[in-house]
């Protein structure tokens, strides 16, 4: 599913026009990103939280020339899905 027939089925679920479907996803997802960005979690019960996760520097190799190289730390956005979810997906 990508963001369009995401739209569309919020505009049928939640019997609203495309454009406020839109803009309320929008809105989520701006939501999500400004919490993560602060480094807060978002819990949606029943669904899942998201979170960051840090990865720290570390040593590694490059697979074509076999030489070591440092990668760096960084910081990514994680999922964990409720157990909810879950058990809905079997």
């Amino acid at each position: 599913m990508n963001k369009r027939e995401l739209v569309e089925a919020i505009a049928k679920g939640a019997d609203i026009d495309l454009t406020t479907a839109d803009k309320a996803l929008s809105a989520l997802t701006d939501a999500i990103t400004g919490a993560l960005k602060s480094g807060d979690k978002v819990a949606l019960a029943g669904f899942g939280t998201f979170e960051t996760r840090h990865r720290e520097a570390r040593t590694g190799r490059n697979p074509q020339t076999g030489e070591s190289m440092e990668i760096a730390a960084s910081t990514s956005a994680a999922f964990k899905p409720a157990a909810a979810l879950k058990r809905e997906l079997g």
